[in-house]
């Protein structure tokens, strides 16, 4: 599995943190027909959810990884059906 979304998603971060530095030195106001802080916000949010989603699928395929190779749980009785 590859890192590459969250790669992306903290260029997004970084992204938004630039765009909020440049607007807060007032060297921009809008990105195109949209006010930059609306598109901060936006690149903040998609990089956000890149990288908590990558992060969250990862710790599930470890979850996973790990039952698997666990040994099967053993029935103190002999399991069911053993007399």
């Amino acid at each position: 599995m590859t890192r590459a979304p969250r790669f992306i998603g903290y260029g997004f971060m970084v992204g938004a943190a630039a765009l909020a530095v440049a607007m807060r030195e007032g060297h921009v106001t809008e990105v195109g027909p949209l006010p930059a802080v609306a598109v901060a916000l936006f690149l903040g949010m998609v990089g956000v959810m890149l990288v908590f989603t990558d992060l969250m699928v990862r710790g599930l395929y470890a979850q996973v990884d790990v039952a698997k190779r666990a040994a099967p749980p053993t029935d103190p009785d002999g399991g069911p059906g053993a007399d």
